[in-house]
Formats: C-alpha cells, structure tokens, sequence
C-alpha cells in the first residue's frame, strides 16, 4: 500500500467513526435535556395559586399566626406550633438565635412557602385567600442579603413602584439617604451598576434596597436586618427614615443588634421554631430569660469593643 493510500483510508476511517462518536454526544445531550425538561414540567404541574377577592389597599393591617407549623422535609419542623397577633400599625420585632425561625416566618408571609398546618391571617382573612399579587403588593420587603439586578440604579429603585416618577425615586432615595452618593456619580441615577450590584459596597446595596421599599409605600413592612450592612453614623441616619416609614404601617423587624429594638410596641423571641417569650424591651430584661441573655451578652461585647478603641472611656 502506498503512503497516498494509506493516508486515504485514515482520513476515510475517521469520517466513518466520527459520527457513531458524535451519536453518544448526543444521546448525553438527549438525557440531560430530558431531565431538565422533566423540571421544568414539575412546575408548570404546581396547582395554581389561589386567587382570591383583591382587597382594599389601607393605611395598616393587622397580622395574626394561629399554630402555624412548617417542615421543609417532613421530619424537623422549622417552625412549631406558633401563634401570636400584630395589631395594624404596630412594631414588632424578632429576636433570637440564627436558625430561631425569624426569616422562616418572613417566607410564610410573602407566600414563599405553605405552612405545614395552621393559618396566617391578615384583618381576619386567610392570605391564602388573598390573590398573590395583591398579597404581595401590601409588603414591602428589605432582606438581609440585597438584591440588585443588573442595570441602572433609577431602573432598581423603579422596581418597588414601576410608574414612580422621577421625583418620587429622588425623594425615596433623599429619605434613605443615598441621593448624595448617586448624585455623586458621573451618570447619576442613569449609572450601571452591574449585576448584583457588585459596582457598589454593601452598605450602599441596602440603602438603594431600603429607597426602593420607601417607594413602594406598602401598608405592611418587613425589615430582615436592615442596618446590618452599615457603619453606626449610617445606621443613625437609616433609623431615622425607617421611623418615618414605618408610622402607620405594621412593621416586623428581625434584629440581632438587640440595641435597635428597644422602643419596639413588642418583642417576641423565638428559638428552634417556637415563641419562648413576648413582650415589651423592659418587661423581657426583667424576665431574665432568653432575652435578656442575650442582651446581655451583647451588651457586654459592645463593652469590650469600645474599650478596645479608648481605654479611657468611661461606661456607664
């Protein structure tokens, strides 16, 4: 066989196995869609949610949990057997450790999960019976984690109130203080942020998040650690906004920072799913219970980081 034949017949081979390999490619291919098409039809199978009588939009509403239990797997319960009333326009907040169930009950408010058994009710009704859009056009949520989309920061705040105009994003942004910083910016409001926001600092993605809850201006407002991401002189002037927002409305705060919800109407704490106490920021210190244990402690911690800065503070 001469050279010229023999590298005819490996070309000519090559042509004949490639497709037999191209054909397994395929069939992986096949499998893989299969099994995101069998996803996508397990949604497309989730009964439709209720859609309920629209409701009046008003100034408050009331909230109230009865023996409202959830499980993601069937076994542990991540919230058990928890009841409590929030009256319309009243302050409320929740305290206590991570994995309490605070975010949990956050989640059971907005619909993001079923309770396993029990009811939430707002002014009496069921909010099941309420039709999604408009149970979760009465919220306005600000989560611990922000989420900014990828676009400009008018376009983000745009999304608590899509027909907001020019001067409502303004004036939402001047009460959550962070007009000065987009004014700041060569494009202003029109400036790409990035997805995620990953153009912009942590504190700076809650106060945006913030604006764009102020802009909303929805009778019920839940607030995951608002403030985490700030420093103290920026907490200070958010605090001053969210007291102004949260008049008239009912408001649900998570907290940690147990020093931000002492003039809350009440407190509840929580730990592994239950309410384990209830009550004013006072009347919990004098419990001596979960509470204010964990007041104490962070009291105590705070104590020692200011220590740590000036020796010679006095504390009193």
């Amino acid at each position: 066989m001469s050279v010229g034949s023999l590298l005819a017949f490996t070309s000519l081979l090559q042509h004949l196995v490639s497709p037999f390999t191209g054909m397994a490619h395929q069939v992986g291919g096949l499998q893989r869609s299969l099994a995101a098409a069998e996803r996508i039809w397990e949604v497309f199978d989730v009964p439709r949610e209720c859609e309920g009588e629209a409701r009046p939009r008003r100034a408050g509403h009331s909230l109230c949990f009865r023996n409202i239990s959830l499980s993601y797997d069937g076994s542990r319960k991540a919230i058990s057997n928890l009841s409590c009333t929030i009256p319309a326009g009243a302050v409320v907040a929740l305290v206590g450790p991570s994995g309490a169930g605070k975010s949990t009950l956050f989640h059971l408010i907005l619909r993001f999960y079923e309770p396993t058994s029990g009811r939430i009710l707002i002014d009496d009704t069921p909010i099941h019976q309420f039709p999604v859009r408009d149970l979760r056009q009465l919220i306005s949520y600000v989560p611990q984690e922000t989420h900014l989309f990828s676009g400009t920061i008018r376009e983000n705040l745009r999304y608590g109130r899509p027909s907001a105009s020019d001067s409502d994003i303004v004036s939402a942004a001047k009460d959550a203080n962070i007009h000065d910083f987009i004014a700041s910016l060569p494009n202003g409001y029109g400036t790409e942020i990035g997805e995620r926001g990953l153009r912009l600092s942590g504190g700076q993605r809650q106060r945006i998040s913030i604006a764009r809850a102020i802009l909303k201006d929805a009778p019920i407002l839940l607030l995951d650690e608002a403030t985490s991401a700030l420093d103290s002189e920026t907490e200070l002037l958010i605090q001053d906004a969210l007291d102004k927002l949260m008049k008239h409305r009912t408001t649900i705060v998570i907290a940690h920072r147990l020093s931000t919800v002492r003039n809350a109407d009440a407190i509840f704490v929580m730990d592994n799913g239950h309410m384990v106490e209830q009550g004013t920021h006072y009347e919990l210190i004098q419990q001596k219970g979960l509470y204010s244990h964990l007041y104490r402690l962070q009291f105590r911690e705070e104590t020692v980081t200011v220590l740590e800065r000036d020796p010679n503070v006095e504390i009193i």
